[in-house]
């Protein structure tokens, strides 16, 4: 049987072997890197408006009448509703197919920003700026569907690294809408909001445009439905859903809330949007670029190895946040929230190279068909990747929720940041206990069972 019934609009990869070297060589790479290249596309521009909040707040000014409290709700409620969409898209996959599904979201992006540009003026009501800011949250959907569909394109040995670049370009769109802010706010000046979201129509087109044209549907992946049900009862689910909000659930938390935090807490030195657009971009924009580092690391070393030691340094970085903040060193305050950002990065990398690994050497060791074993290892790993990216994206409303109440109780954010502290020393302790720990029977998440 061949690989692909056809290469051109619409292939359908009907024979689809990544296991095999010698498909591999000759089909399967190049028409994984295809549709890895087209799927990054849609998922940066998904992040993008995903996070056009986080950018937006920064134009509402006086005249809008929202407080620090109001504009910290309006970035939680897209990453609420973007967590909750990750559910349906990552099943929606196994309904439509991997490169229909990517075109029909891509598409959905066209109502976030069209409605964004409409509603932006002073005097507008609060409810409506919710409204609009929830709708935001299709972007967040995105992640989900797209790390699914490429998890079946590549094969076990590749998945770390093919994963962590597929988020990490997603990832970029965080930075990526913040640069464009930036240039918005220093060029037309803090009045004309509305010009952000309209500069990603076209771009949005683009990207379902590529994806109708370039990517492919997998067949192997019509036998995936319902496998979310079969995961909800495994506790690794759950257990690498904890590991996820604390490395996702950081990295899009602090992208979401990072603007806003300079503005209250150094207020003295950020008292303009452009001074804060001038540093928001860059946490975000290192944390993606580390996504893929992650995923290396975890290829090489072990994906629980990296994870354990890289939730170590998000304690230290945390408390050295929670210092700088408490003696209000602007300098080392930001120097610990970059380490946050670029060590959330590699932790999402390495915790998703878990997943693949933990459910393919479970179905290895309880079926003895090498070939049943891979197709339901595949099916529950695709299961797990939207399952924790949905749970891990909370993660980043608990954080937009602890700065906003930190910052009304007590006017600046200690008590969030002691709460990260506390946060990833429990995630470090369930890494170390479940997949680290000599004497733990669990299927190690490094590729190797651990002596009992």
């Amino acid at each position: 049987m061949t690989a692909l019934t056809s290469t051109t609009q619409g292939a359908t990869p009907d024979d689809w072997r990544p296991e095999d070297p010698v498909f591999w060589e000759r089909t399967g790479a190049r028409v994984a890197r295809r549709n890895l290249v087209f799927s990054v596309l849609s998922e940066h521009i998904g992040f993008s408006v995903w996070s056009l909040w986080s950018v937006l707040v920064l134009f509402l000014g006086p005249k809008y009448g929202i407080d620090a409290a109001g504009k910290f709700t309006l970035t939680a409620l897209p990453t609420a509703v973007g967590a909750v969409l990750r559910l349906p898209y990552t099943v929606a996959v196994s309904v439509f197919g991997g490169r229909n599904w990517t075109v029909i979201s891509a598409l959905l992006l066209l109502v976030p920003t069209v409605l964004a540009g409409l509603a932006l003026r002073p005097g507008v009501s609060y409810g409506t700026l919710l409204a609009a800011a929830a709708v935001a949250g299709l972007g967040g959907g995105n992640f989900a569907s797209s790390m699914a569909n490429i998890n079946t394109f590549y094969p076990q040995r590749l998945k770390g690294r093919a994963l962590g670049i597929n988020a990490g370009g997603g990832n970029l769109g965080v930075a990526a809408v913040q640069l464009v802010g930036l240039l918005i706010l220093a060029t037309a000046g803090a009045t004309h909001p509305r010009l952000l979201p309209l500069v990603y129509i076209p771009l949005i087109v683009l990207a379902a445009l590529g994806a109708a044209l370039r990517m492919d549907n997998l067949n192997v992946r019509r036998d995936d439905r319902g496998a979310l049900r079969e995961v909800a009862g495994d506790a690794h689910t759950w257990v690498i859903s904890l590991l996820y909000v604390g490395t996702f659930g950081s990295f899009i938390g602090f992208g979401f809330a990072f603007g806003q935090v300079l503005q209250v807490q150094f207020h003295h030195d950020f008292n303009t949007p452009v001074k804060v657009a001038y540093l928001t971009f860059l946490g975000p924009l290192l944390g993606s670029l580390a996504r893929p580092l992650g995923g290396a690391m975890a290829d090489r070393w072990g994906g629980a190895r990296v994870t354990l030691w890289n939730f170590a340094a998000m304690a230290l970085g945390a408390l050295t946040v929670l210092i700088a903040s408490r003696h209000g060193s602007l300098g080392l305050f930001l120097t610990g929230f970059i380490a946050l950002f670029v060590l959330s990065g590699i932790g999402n990398g390495s915790t998703y190279k878990m997943i693949p690994v933990i459910f393919h050497l479970r179905a290895v060791h309880s079926d003895a068909d090498p070939e049943r074993a891979e197709r339901v290892a595949r099916r529950h790993a695709t299961a797990v990747i939207g399952l924790a990216g949905a749970v891990g994206a909370l993660g980043g409303v608990l954080v937009n929720i602890a700065f906003r109440r930190s910052f009304q109780t007590s006017h600046n954010g200690d008590a969030a940041y002691l709460a990260f502290v506390v946060c990833y020393a429990v995630c470090l302790a369930v890494t170390w206990a479940v997949y680290c720990r000599p004497q733990s029977v669990q299927p190690s998440a490094d590729g190797m069972a651990n002596p009992g």
